[in-house]
């Protein structure tokens, strides 16, 4: 580890040598704040130990420009207070069983109906991701029904709700459903919401997904390139929903057959994916699981193998043992054996 003490505010240094306390009078120990950021500038192989890497780190600075726009980025994406921000970024890492424990004990306490209908929403949300479609409709449906008590059908608050029905319909293959209430939700935020905001891209987004899985893949670029506009020029360049962008418009042009176009994108969204999330994230298998694919579209069978059983590897860490996205993978795998 390398700090240059220049960099470093005495009101918030992030560490404390403590060799004289240490219970090994040898060791030069340092107790650092769980706070405390580092960069990595290097990880190579140990020379005389191949099973052991060195990592080069470099402790971040206050002003480090990077730290400071991500860390915002961050408090944007992951508000509240208390126990339903931990919550929101259990589940924004993927962590969903621990967010669904932590919502359901805020449920038990929850002493009003606008945190009610927040809860059943994000309790919606966790069901989706764990391919549990119909109970997030119900949850998603609980929430929508306490909204309306006391606001109007285009209210803001309402479309990503409507957008969360929209999910689960799509990913049970119901389109014309997920069609339905996708296009509720862009009809709030196109009359609410300015131009250039990520929540229509995330709109557009969805629609064309849609369309992709209807085989309308002229009517998917169309909506898939319009959500990847905004958020160019809205998001910083290696978030993961820009990630998400790439991978769908990667995903029409695998459908096509156009199988190096495809791989073209999905690169550029594992590149994002590597760098943004945890290493056992379902998104990160998302990613490997399109390369696979579309090394398979071009009959290269060992590197199709290679990906989808890194795909299957995280999958099985990640998710419940009976969800249907390891079935598929586990499938397409035993196809791609075959073939070889």
């Amino acid at each position: 580890m390398t700090i240059d003490s220049n960099t470093i505010s005495a009101a918030t240094t992030p560490f404390a040598l403590i060799d004289e306390y240490s219970a090994i009078e040898t060791e030069k120990e340092i107790l650092f704040s769980m706070h405390t950021v580092f960069r990595v500038e290097d990880i190579k192989q140990s020379i005389s130990n191949s099973s052991l890497w060195e990592v080069q780190l470099s402790l971040t600075g206050d002003n480090d420009p990077q730290l400071a726009a991500l860390t915002n980025r961050i408090r944007k994406e992951v508000d509240g207070t208390g126990w339903y921000r931990m919550a929101k970024l259990m589940r924004r890492v993927g962590h969903y069983n621990q967010a669904e424990e932590l919502y359901n004990e805020l449920l038990k306490n929850a002493s009003n109906d606008s945190d009610r209908a927040h809860i059943y929403h994000q309790l919606g949300f966790s069901k989706d991701h764990k391919g549990q479609y119909q109970e997030a409709v119900s949850f998603y449906e609980k929430s929508v029904k306490i909204k309306r008590k006391s606001l109007p059908e285009d209210h803001s608050s309402l479309a990503p709700t409507y957008t969360g029905i929209g999910v689960a319909y799509n990913n049970m293959g119901d389109y014309s459903k997920a069609l339905e209430f996708y296009e509720k939700a862009l009809k709030i935020r196109e009359k609410a919401l300015p131009p250039n905001h990520p929540e229509l891209a995330t709109s557009y987004n969805n629609i064309g997904l849609v369309y992709d899985n209807m085989g309308d893949y002229s009517k998917a670029l169309e909506f898939y390139e319009k959500a990847l506009k905004i958020r160019e020029k809205a998001l910083p360049p290696n978030h993961p929903e820009l990630a998400i962008s790439y991978n769908n418009i990667g995903q029409v042009y695998n459908n096509m057959g156009d199988y190096s176009k495809a791989l073209e994108f999905y690169e550029k969204a594992l590149k994002i994916t590597e760098k943004a999330l945890l290493p056992n994230h379902p998104d990160l298998a998302t990613s490997y699981n399109n390369i696979g694919t579309a090394y398979y579209g071009k009959g290269d069978y060992s590197k199709a193998l290679s990906f989808l059983e890194k795909a299957l590897s995280i999958l099985q860490k990640s998710l419940p043992p009976n969800h249907p996205n390891i079935k598929t993978t586990t499938n397409s795998i035993d196809y791609v054996k075959k073939k070889m």
